[in-house]
């Protein structure tokens, strides 16, 4: 395992799972002093596309990083993670990174609106992604 892509991972992960947090928070309280820029954030949080049948985008995204979080923690636990894990973590961080690529067509396209929090995030998915595809071609062959 190489130690520079996997703490980057992990760093990468806590910032997107902090600022899952944060737009959680913002997203129950409504709360337009949380929002930083030119109100985009307020736009893009009022939308219908902020929630997928009721449930707030964010706490997908906590979810996410989370089980991210989780696989990268165990990953030299025991044999089955030593195993998978690098895999695990490509598909989730596949799933993250094509949820993302809808989630910046709606800020762009539809909304007209660019949530400097959800664009955080959705880097740190991008990042998360690339670095999972190199740790997968990176992984000895067993």
């Amino acid at each position: 395992m190489d130690k520079w892509l996997y703490r980057a991972s992990v760093a990468l992960v806590i910032l997107g799972l902090l600022v899952s947090i944060y737009m959680t928070i913002y997203k129950f309280t409504g709360d337009d002093g949380m929002c930083l820029g030119s109100g985009d954030c307020h736009t893009v949080n009022a939308s219908k596309y902020s929630e997928v049948n009721g449930i707030p985008v964010a706490i997908f995204g906590i979810g996410g990083y989370l089980a991210i979080l989780a696989v990268l923690y165990f990953e030299n636990s025991n044999r089955f993670f030593k195993q998978n894990a690098t895999l695990m973590i490509f598909g989730m961080s596949l799933t993250g990174f094509l949820f993302t690529v809808w989630l910046i067509y709606v800020e762009i396209a539809l909304l007209k609106a660019i949530c400097p929090f959800c664009v955080t995030s959705q880097v740190a998915m991008t990042i998360i992604f690339i670095l999972a595809v190199a740790r997968l071609i990176r992984q000895p062959q067993s």
